[in-house]
């Protein structure tokens, strides 16, 4: 019998009932992990060696789980999908490994990722393109693809990611699964490679808004190695989920989702947009008031490249200790200049080294006010403009990119102007460190796709009970890729 595609208390109760044994879970889902690494290139290093743990009364003890390949191990592979990392072992462990070691969990392999958490298309992994399950022709988006891709396969029931721009939320779309960040700090980042410091987020993917929660109630926590970390103690989100939502407001934005804004929109793009306003009508029917709302559209336009100039600059600054001197391949070279020259040059990918090039532009001297501070500036506006709508609203509902998954080979993969803002609003969650969750909301072209709700800092339960209620009027969740609903 198959556990894997199961909930977490579904499989914490056949462990419980000794229907299965905690070694018989690791067996099938090592068996899948290797099946979903040839199909969809899905991990870095997966962990034959991995051992059974103890049953307890913890719901995640003896049960499998996949972490993103940023999350330092204590003697296991963490590449980060880089080519400058391709043989780094850690000699620690982040500190949400640690609490799921703690909790008894099993980790039976590091999922393959974009090269350090850049790019979202998850094809810039240093082992080869990751696809997604449901069309192999497409992609996961990124930069946690491997996750995505493992948890919609049924290899395990959740995995971690981590979020900087929408890294966890859009392939959770793009996969038919649960993809959540919390609000900043309430997972310690300790252990997780940087990219944006002031945007990185820990979180997880799973195929239920439940198991999400009791994942993140597992890893949470105040941490004295990450100063940013707040104690979250008085929180239990698996105790919030209530479904009960008969009074909250939620608001949604029409420079966004209004199809009138988009020139001559997609097949994809309008029923996305339709099937957008239909969950609208399903959360009216579950007593929560839904109202469109307007933001400057100038505001909204300028989000991506605020983005772009905030995350490389932060990127740029925290990736520079990646000499080949320290650690990874050492580069060759008549002395240190050049061998790290030859080491950068030859150890990241192209993509990587135009953020490298652009961040070190808008910090130099000369140049930081007209791009790296009106960034700072404008990232502020757009944070306080959120945080507005929350003075009135439980939180925003958005559709999550413009439709499906994007083919892997697709010109048109690439954003344009009409529809940039809908791609990259999820980046705004993370300029305001707000707890942010995507859920499946049904199908276009046999595919899954995913609506977001974002909330107010420290408001994560109730963003958690919102998405739950909304998802049990749903018939989407705990799916598996390929399923038909």
């Amino acid at each position: 019998m198959t556990y894997m595609n199961k909930t977490l208390k579904e499989i914490h109760a056949a462990l419980i009932n000794k229907e299965v044994t905690s070694a018989e879970l690791v067996e099938e889902a090592l068996t899948k992990a290797h099946q979903n690494a040839k199909e969809c290139n899905s991990f870095v290093t997966i962990l034959d060696e991995a051992e059974p743990t103890v049953v307890t009364d913890n719901i995640l003890s003896g049960i499998p789980y996949g972490a993103k390949d940023n999350y330092s191990t204590k003697g296991i592979l963490t590449t980060g999908s880089s080519n400058t990392l391709k043989d780094y072992v850690p000699f620690y462990d982040a500190t949400v490994i640690q609490k799921l070691k703690d909790a008894g969990a099993v980790m039976i392999g590091k999922t393959a990722m974009d090269e350090f958490g850049m790019g979202g298309t998850g094809t810039t992994a240093h082992t080869g393109i990751i696809t997604n399950p449901w069309d192999h022709e497409r992609m996961c988006a990124g930069s946690s693809a491997g996750s995505a891709a493992a948890v919609a396969a049924g290899v395990f029931p959740y995995a971690l990611g981590s979020d900087t721009g929408d890294s966890i939320r859009k392939p959770a779309a793009y996969c038919g699964i649960v993809g959540y960040k919390p609000t900043y700090g309430l997972i310690s980042r300790y252990g997780l490679f940087p990219y944006a410091s002031s945007l990185d987020h820990c979180g997880v993917l799973t195929r239920s808004v439940e198991d999400a929660a009791i994942v993140v109630d597992n890893i949470k926590g105040q941490d004295q190695n990450d100063m940013t970390s707040w104690d979250s103690s008085n929180i239990n989100l698996t105790k919030s989920l209530t479904g009960n939502v008969k009074g909250k407001k939620l608001c949604y934005i029409k420079e966004i989702c209004d199809i009138a804004n988009y020139t001559n929109p997609t097949p994809e793009l309008t029923a996305h947009l339709a099937n957008f306003k239909h969950t609208l009508e399903i959360c009216k029917k579950l007593g929560i008031t839904v109202e469109e709302v307007s933001v400057d559209q100038t505001l909204l336009n300028a989000e991506p490249a605020v983005y772009v100039i905030l995350s490389y600059a932060e990127a740029t600054s925290n990736l520079s200790n990646l000499t080949g001197i320290i650690f990874g391949p050492r580069g060759e070279g008549k002395d240190v200049n050049e061998m790290m020259k030859d080491h950068r040059t030859k150890g990241f990918s192209p993509l990587i080294k135009r953020r490298f090039v652009i961040g070190s532009y808008v910090l130099q001297k000369e140049n930081q006010e007209r791009y790296f501070k009106n960034a700072q500036r404008v990232r502020r506006l757009l944070v306080d403009a959120w945080k507005d709508l929350f003075k009135n609203y439980d939180g925003v509902i958005l559709p999550v990119g413009s439709g499906p998954a994007k083919y892997l080979k697709d010109d048109d993969n690439t954003l344009t102007k009409n529809t940039e803002i809908l791609e990259e609003h999820l980046q705004i969650g993370n300029f305001g460190g707000f707890p942010s969750i995507t859920i499946p909301n049904g199908f276009i072209a046999n595919l899954p796709v995913g609506v977001n709700i974002t909330g107010n800092c420290y408001d994560d339960a109730n963003v958690l009970n919102l998405a739950y209620a909304l998802e049990k009027a749903m018939n989407y969740q705990n799916m598996i890729a390929g399923d038909k609903r």
